[in-house]
């Protein structure tokens, strides 16, 4: 089929974003009768109790749109994370943050937005579509932050500055500290988008966000999710915290109804229950101690981690421990995409996934040994 002479030249190369594996297509690819996915970051208590009574309540009202820039969600938001609610802005996901940003502050043909390498896929794929250039520098060999190296490709036609903190998909983080000494350092009109999707799992977690000190960067936007504390992945919800004035324009451009009625209830919900958000937190942290020790005593390398994953390179091929852990029903994340061939990256899961994960990578290292490793 020739290719379509109205599609615009920067969508050409373009190729679908590639989710991790399903439950159901691994359990019937391999006739098991339970999976247990470790790929995706979610949230590993599942849904919160108050969220399923709110969405029960929520879905006979369905065929009603929402009320208009969500209000009740974004004054819920505000009072939650300590926020001014005029500089609130939610999305569907923190994807249509990333998007509208983009669409606001970068000119097409004109300015360029910056990220390390390797980074979120959304912000070179928006970028691309949009018509801006982006510039991309490696993290450092540890996967540390190289501030310096970023801001060597900044000028005065950088729109945005993209960090992930914690990144992804090391985990590794910075103190916000760090940030706000960056945001000082750039050009007057660039904006540094600081994305925080994992600061809820930093230890201690106060340290890492720069949330409460917005009022003090205006060209400071933070990026946050439900999707992974509040365990609302596929209700698609987050949010953008900055400047009211720039989130002004954000609310002009956005369009409308795209948070949905049951997202807005759910999301409302979830930051009511502190137990949820509490156990969540606790069993994470201490999944990363105990996964990570036990994948360092079967010589794997660990990236030191602040989120709700581990980045790990194990001592044989990552592509077939990656098949090996999907015969046994475990899903984790190959990270070829990444351009990093050799490692993995697991998300922690309840304690039971925790150890059914460790135990299928003693049988897969261990059957490796005893093979000599080939």
């Amino acid at each position: 089929m020739s290719d379509l002479p109205f599609v615009r030249d920067e969508v050409r190369g373009f190729t679908p974003y590639a989710p991790g594996l399903s439950i159901d297509e691994i359990r019937e690819k391999y006739g098991l009768a339970r999976v247990i996915k470790l790929a995706s970051n979610e949230n590993p208590l599942g849904v919160s109790p108050l969220v399923v009574r709110a969405l029960e309540r929520t879905a006979p009202l369905a065929f009603r749109y929402p009320r208009g820039g969500n209000p009740a969600l974004t004054a819920g938001i505000a009072d939650h994370f300590g926020l001014d609610p005029a500089g609130v802005v939610a999305g569907n996901g923190s994807d249509e943050i990333i998007d509208l940003l983009i669409r606001i502050a970068a000119r097409p043909g004109r300015d360029n937005v910056v990220a390390f390498n390797p980074c979120f896929s959304i912000y070179v794929h928006q970028s691309r579509l949009c018509g801006v250039a982006m510039r991309q520098v490696p993290l450092a060999g540890d996967f540390s932050f190289d501030f310096e190296a970023l801001l060597s490709v900044v000028d005065d036609n950088t729109a945005l500055v993209f960090v992930t903190n914690p990144d992804n998909p090391s985990g590794r983080a910075v103190p916000a500290d760090e940030l706000a000494a960056l945001a000082g350092r750039l050009p007057a009109r660039t904006i540094l988008v600081v994305d925080e999707a994992y600061a809820d799992f930093a230890e201690p977690a106060e340290d890492y966000t720069l949330l409460p000190r917005l009022k003090a960067f205006p060209n400071v936007a933070v990026l946050r999710t439900f999707s992974k504390m509040y365990g609302l992945a596929g209700l698609r919800l987050g949010f953008g915290a900055m400047s009211p004035a720039l989130a002004d324009y954000l609310r002009r451009v956005r369009l409308p109804f795209s948070v949905n009625l049951m997202a807005e209830a759910a999301g409302l919900a979830a930051m009511q229950d502190g137990h949820f958000i509490a156990a969540t937190r606790e069993t994470v942290l201490r999944g990363r101690a105990s996964v990570a020790a036990a994948l360092t005593g079967m010589g794997c390398q660990v990236c030191p981690s602040m989120a709700n994953f581990l980045m790990f390179t194990p001592p044989l091929a990552a592509a077939r421990v990656f098949e090996e852990l999907l015969v046994r029903g475990v899903i984790v994340r190959p990270l070829a995409s990444y351009g990093l061939p050799d490692r993995l990256r697991a998300s922690l899961g309840s304690d039971e996934e925790n150890a059914v994960f460790v135990t299928a990578m003693r049988e897969i290292l261990g059957h490796a040994d005893q093979a000599g490793g080939a």
